[in-house]
């Protein structure tokens, strides 16, 4: 395909100039810097002398791009990279910004000492592990920029980063050019937008379906894709005609340069380290241009130069996706959707694929990887996540020694009242009530908590949090306890929350049976594992019930595992539900029920103090026998796999999670 937007005699005469002297961009002193992607050496040396003031890169570990050889740059290429760019007076990020596992540790600290010795001008992090090791390794010439999968989504957050000394936050996809400009304001910290290319639609560093499916986990650069696979929304005994409802299209941003400018945007990003280079330097030449254009004449600029080529050479349709507002539907692409491929390549990335089942060979490989490391502490803290007063008040009948009550609650159901609250916490006896926060929290939702909490914090036992900011708050005040979503995937990341009064911390859902030992060994603060319930794998703005309003159906057939009133999306796979809660947020869950029943025996750790079931999405009666079950377990582990045997489900079966794999 032909991408030739900017004539090249244009492009090679300002290339030679800007090789001489490149000059920062500023508007009303504002600085603005274009931050151009490279997947490898051959496109650095075409990216270093386009129109751009910056190039992110990732080296060979450690990075979100992992997925495909041939890219990715050794420390050698890092080197020459960040001379042939300061040569040029440009800058140099490297992107360490995947989840680490504990044998990754020492790796990292080599790592990252040597990007300080080659003077890289920033690291962009996603584990906060990163940050922690920064601090004791005495990392102190390289900018640390917080990644996209960081999931920045408030000020609190902002300014937790700000007092750690990261310089640049890469704000949450689904924040709006008003917050970005309210946060950048207040904090006075660097910001950086996506401007064009590959977006999600499931919220950054939420996204756990393709780790459970299949093994390989997107916080950790291995992302099989399965918002790209093809599915049918079904709801209330009708099958409606979507084809690839999660699929986002891609970012576009070029007419709105004046606004990102005025929002305080310092870097104005372009996705795309795996495309092709011609695309991506005529790319990063267009935008270049048209930033140039806005600064030399705003008030004669034309937003529309060269957006017509734009358009004709796209790979996806555009969205501005949450820039201005919530785009609904129009979020989805369906251009050149279905293939699962990758453009420049046709390599399929995958294929829809079923949860793997629990089998004697699952549960041989769990024993083999975790059983031989484990101690013979007896763990019998049990805790359950809810939904509404009817479970809370069925988990105290039962002895549950620790509730969660989750503020994101799945309708039909209602926040209990405080009247019910205060009715509850009379009847608890032993049983300890703690706050559950929601997933994200904008500022109006830390805006509700904060006040919420003022007033009724006191009734509570301590708070399950799951954003930086929260902690940072609440861990002085409260017992606090982290939640999975904060992705605490090594000791170094539990070391930076502890410091911070982190009490207790949840184990990342995508841990591996190879992983844990080694984790719960290093773990220096107690742990809470996740043992049962259907798994949260996608959490997202996006409204997938927005297809029943607008659509009409073409058939008609009813759930088969959950009630009709909840959304699913079935591929010929099986069928996940998507349940929605008072805020519209959906979460989609996998159609089978994590169950480590018949490896407790294998999973016993010093440092293992708490077992969770997520019991949301539960019947009162499913929830009893789930219970009920579990409890007998912790009193006699050497039945927990006789007691598996009488487990039934009415779903679509039982599995291990990320300890298949």
């Amino acid at each position: 395909m032909k991408l030739l937007i900017i004539s090249q005699c244009m492009i090679h005469t300002s290339m030679n100039e800007r090789e001489e002297t490149h000059m920062a961009k500023y508007f009303n002193h504002k600085k603005i810097e274009l931050l151009a992607p490279s997947g490898n050496m051959d496109t650095f040396k075409q990216i270093v002398k386009a129109n751009c003031d910056a190039i992110y890169l990732g080296g060979k570990s450690l990075n979100m791009r992992m997925i495909r050889k041939g890219y990715n740059f050794s420390n050698e290429e890092i080197k020459e990279a960040v001379n042939m760019a300061h040569d040029s007076d440009k800058k140099v990020y490297v992107t360490v910004n995947n989840m680490l596992n504990d044998s990754e540790i020492d790796e990292a600290a080599e790592y990252l000492h040597y990007l300080e010795s080659v003077n890289v001008d920033g690291i962009i992090v996603q584990d906060l592990g990163v940050v922690q090791l920064c601090k004791e390794q005495n990392i102190k010439k390289i900018e640390i920029h917080s990644s996209v999968m960081m999931n920045v989504h408030n000020m609190d957050f902002v300014k937790a980063l700000k007092e750690d000394g990261l310089t640049r936050v890469v704000l949450s996809r689904e924040m709006d050019l008003k917050t970005a400009k309210l946060l950048q304001t207040e904090t006075g910290v660097e910001t950086e937008y996506f401007m064009h290319g590959d977006m999600c639609s499931v919220n950054g560093a939420n996204c756990y379906f393709s780790s459970i499916a299949m093994g390989n986990s997107s916080n950790r650069g291995r992302c099989f894709k399965p918002c790209r696979w093809s599915y049918r929304v079904k709801k209330d005994g009708n099958v409606y005609p979507t084809e690839y409802p999660l699929a986002a299209k891609d970012m576009y941003m070029y007419e709105h340069i004046p606004e990102l400018i005025e929002a305080n945007v310092t870097s104005f990003k372009i996705e795309g380290r795996m495309r092709e280079p011609g695309f991506i330097v005529d790319l990063v030449n267009t935008y270049g241009d048209a930033i140039d254009r806005y600064i030399e004449d705003p008030l004669s600029y034309d937003r529309k130069k060269h957006a017509e080529e734009l358009y004709e050479n796209r790979k996806r349709d555009f969205s501005t996706a949450y820039a201005f507002s919530n785009p609904g539907l129009d979020f989805i692409n369906t251009r050149y959707e279905g293939t699962g491929k990758f453009y420049s390549t046709g390599k399929v990335f995958s294929t829809p694929t079923e949860e793997p089942e629990i089998s004697e060979k699952a549960l041989n490989k769990v024993h083999e990887k975790v059983g031989v490391e484990s101690s013979t502490t007896k763990t019998d803290l049990l805790s359950v996540k809810v939904n509404n007063l009817e479970q809370a008040q069925l988990c105290i009948e039962l002895g549950v020694k620790r509730i969660y009550l989750a503020t994101e609650v799945f309708l039909p159901d209602t926040f209990m009242t405080v009247e019910q609250l205060r009715s509850l916490i009379e009847t608890k006896k032993n049983t300890e009530i703690y706050l559950s926060l929601p997933q994200m929290m904008d500022e109006l939702q830390c805006e509700l908590i904060d006040q919420y909490l003022e007033k009724q914090g006191h009734l509570f036992d301590g708070i399950l949090a799951t954003n930086l900011g929260s902690i940072k708050k609440y861990a002085k005040k409260y017992n606090v306890i982290t939640d999975y979503n904060v992705n605490i995937y090594n000791r170094k990341a539990m070391d930076y929350y502890k410091k911070l009064g982190v009490k207790e911390s949840t184990v990342s859902i995508e841990m591996k049976g190879c992983e844990l030992p080694t984790f719960m060994k290093y773990a220096t603060n107690p742990v809470e594992l996740i043992v049962h319930g259907p798994l949260r794998v996608m959490y997202l703005d996006l409204d997938l019930y927005e297809n029943t309003r607008v659509l009409d159906p073409v058939e008609h057939e009813d759930n088969q595992f959950v009630n009709n009133e909840v959304l699913v999306l079935k591929s010929d796979k099986g069928e996940s539900p998507v349940y929605i809660d008072q805020n519209k947020k959906n979460h989609l869950f996998t159609a089978k029920e994590l169950c480590l029943l018949p490896v407790l025996q294998d999973i016993q750790f010093e440092s293992l103090k708490s077992y969770r079931i997520e019991g949301q999405t539960y019947s009162l009666d499913e929830l009893r026998v789930v219970i009920q079950i579990y409890k007998k377990a912790l009193n006699d582990k050497t039945k927990t796999k006789k007691l598996f045997e009488q487990f039934a489900t009415t779903r679509a079966g039982f599995t291990l999670g990320a300890l298949s794999f």
